[in-house]
């Protein structure tokens, strides 16, 4: 690769990085007001996060089984609003006990 194509190569990432992060700013001057979009923004991170991690969870461990015991575990845990170090360590220990089973 030469020095040209990768000033342009990290332009182009300062550019993709750069321009999410501005045009909010940009675009949205005023306080926005609706309540529909409101909300929904306030969703978006959170929906965007399980889309990206659930995959991965799906396949952290050896096994299907394994990793589907530990993810109902949490989710179980997280629902009756457990701290998050409980639900992690459940989780967990509920890969490592089921490991042993499957």
């Amino acid at each position: 690769m030469t020095i040209d194509k990768a000033f342009l190569a990290v332009l182009l990432m300062a550019l993709v990085t750069y321009l999410p992060r501005v045009l909010p700013l940009a675009i949205f001057r005023k306080e926005i007001k609706s309540k529909y979009i409101k909300s929904f923004l306030q969703y978006v991170p959170f929906a965007v996060l399980g889309a990206l991690t659930f995959p991965d969870i799906l396949f952290s461990t050896g096994t299907l089984v394994t990793a589907l015991c530990g993810t109902i575990v949490a989710l179980l845990l997280a629902y009756r609003e457990r701290s998050l170090v409980i639900v992690a360590l459940g989780a967990i220990l509920t890969v490592y006990l089921t490991g042993f089973l499957f």
